[in-house]
């Protein structure tokens, strides 16, 4: 990358201090974005936790307003430039929507199986070093807090129950699980490097047993077992993931029909491989293919380390850009996830293999994608571009900010990139099977939390339609696909934003490409310029 000449500004300055100030109040993301001393701290998800946040993200807009009202009448080293302008209105696009959410009550009574406080404890450990007697005197420190951070979530849930806001049947059973296995004798907390006998240890084990206890006979009995959160509030957290307004009916309308186009084309490739055009038997078929087989987590990891060092080789990269480390997570969920490097790089990018307990084959057939969607040329460049790019992209660009149709989107632009890969038969029945569910996503979120009709006409979209209909559509395991399901039940809008982001990449793709651009002149280009909603990104790379 060409180094910047550009000097920070006032506004950077301003976001640096607005990241350091939610540090303080958000330890866990101090821990994400690799901000020294606070890894000992938790916060504890009160009500008061909450407003404390609110209050800062108002202060920051007012800041951003004072500041750009301040260079509009005059030309000076203080004005905005174009990065300035850029970010106020990123910035604004962001905070607007959470302010929002929060204004709401939606924060309050966050509870799902993959992005709500249980989970946000429970993950922190996962990127806090272990290594001296100090990182496991840090790790006891932040274990200590576990108690009365689950108290001040439980207070959070209690205000918002009293309105009248409590998460589904779904999700509580299932973070009532995810509680029980914290507090259970084999725990991922015992995995952590500090003594088995260890007091801190046992009283946060106790605290998660606590917290399954009360959601089980406090909060359980109050909730809905409609998994549908309905069309307003759905359309608020299409936005808060795509960065603008969706059309949601036309949006499902055109992922049954690309659905449908990627089905005839899996049946024509099953024909090609054996013979046959049933798409299900072509899956069992590689299943039981060796040359597609891996046998054990350690040589998982070794496959999934080969794939990024090769491809690595052929892909243009940032030549500072750092290896993308792999790892395997205790949590076993089934599902395949990316953690980005800290701010100033020191702790890698990761790739995290969630296994479900006693799985020990692997189907690379089906996998390779993924390891694409992850690494590189997915979340790890993608990352590893925004943050190397600091003399644009202040810290809260580069490390907080996140719009998932652009990230999400990217990552499965990715997977299609790897052309050469996909020439093996096998590996583009996986590709095309990576992007079928995708696509079934956009269907199974927007129909089920829409309560539209279903594909053939013979009822409404349910959770137990959802199931049925994600199985017909996916190879994956069945452990996965039950995680999968609560996913999307729990976390609306967010599984759309894959396909839907995609679609958006391809589209300013072909747009730069007429423009001139080469295709790798196009990646490094809006890469560059860090995560926003699709919509700016276009902007910036037309029109500049």
């Amino acid at each position: 990358m060409t180094e910047s000449t550009r000097e920070p500004s006032l506004l950077d300055a301003t976001c640096e201090d607005f990241v350091y100030d939610l540090a303080d109040i958000c330890p866990t993301l101090a821990t994400q974005i690799g901000i020294d001393g606070h890894d000992g701290e938790l916060q504890d998800f009160s009500p008061e936790y909450y407003d404390r946040v609110a209050d800062r993200m108002r202060d920051l807009i007012a800041d951003v307003d004072a500041l750009n009202d301040t260079t509009d009448t005059s030309d000076d080293e203080d004005d905005f430039d174009d990065v300035d302008h850029l970010t106020a209105a990123i910035l604004r696009d962001r905070l607007c929507t959470e302010l929002d959410f929060h204004h709401r009550g939606e924060l309050l009574r966050q509870l799902n199986n993959i992005e709500s406080p249980i989970q946000t404890i429970r993950d922190s450990f996962a990127l806090m070093p272990k290594v001296t007697e100090e990182d496991f005197e840090v790790i006891t420190a932040r274990m200590s807090r576990i108690p009365s951070a689950l108290a001040g979530y439980r207070e959070s849930l209690s205000e918002a129950a009293a309105q009248g806001d409590i998460a589904s049947h779904r999700q509580i059973d299932a973070v009532i699980s995810q509680c029980e296995a914290l507090g259970e004798t084999d725990s991922q907390l015992d995995e952590l490097g500090l003594p088995a006998d260890s007091p801190v240890v046992e009283e946060a084990k106790a605290a998660f047993a606590k917290m399954a206890d009360w959601l089980s006979t406090e909060l359980s009995p109050k909730a809905s077992h409609d998994d549908a959160v309905g069309r307003e509030r759905y359309q608020l957290f299409a936005e808060l993931f795509h960065g603008r307004n969706l059309d949601l009916d036309g949006s499902y309308e055109w992922a049954a029909e690309e659905l449908q186009k990627t089905v005839d084309e899996q049946k024509q490739l099953a024909k090609k491989l054996y013979d046959d055009d049933s798409v299900a038997g072509a899956y069992r078929r590689l299943n039981h293919d060796e040359r597609y087989t891996i046998h054990g987590t350690d040589k998982l990891l070794e496959w999934m380390r080969s794939v990024n060092d090769d491809v690595a080789k052929v892909v243009p990269i940032p030549a500072e850009m750092p290896a993308v480390e792999c790892d395997i997570d205790r949590a076993g969920s089934g599902g395949i996830f990316y953690t980005p490097p800290s701010d100033d790089m020191i702790r890698p990018g990761t790739m995290w293999w969630s296994v479900p307990e006693g799985q020990e084959t692997f189907h690379t057939w089906q996998e390779l994608t993924t390891v694409f969607h992850e690494g590189i040329p997915g979340h790890h460049l993608q990352h590893s571009y925004g943050l190397l790019n600091r003399g644009e992209l202040n810290i809260w660009r580069r490390s907080v900010c996140w719009n998932a149709a652009h990230g999400e989107g990217w990552a499965l632009y990715a997977e299609e990139l790897m052309d050469g890969y996909h020439d093996d038969l096998g590996y583009r029945m996986g590709l095309l099977d990576s992007k079928r569910l995708r696509l079934a996503r956009v269907m199974i979120d927007i129909g089920v939390h829409l309560k539209k009709t279903t594909p053939e006409g013979s009822g409404i979209w349910d959770a137990q339609y959802a199931k049925a209909f994600l199985r017909d559509n996916t190879a994956m395991a069945e452990a996965n696909l039950a995680f999968e399901l609560d996913r999307y039940m729990g976390w609306p809008g967010q599984a759309p934003s894959y396909a839907l982001g995609y679609k958006d990449w391809i589209d300013l793709r072909d747009q730069a490409l007429a423009l001139g651009l080469t295709q790798d002149q196009f990646h490094a280009k809006a890469l560059s310029l860090g995560s926003m909603p699709m919509d700016m990104l276009a902007h910036e790379v037309l029109n500049h």
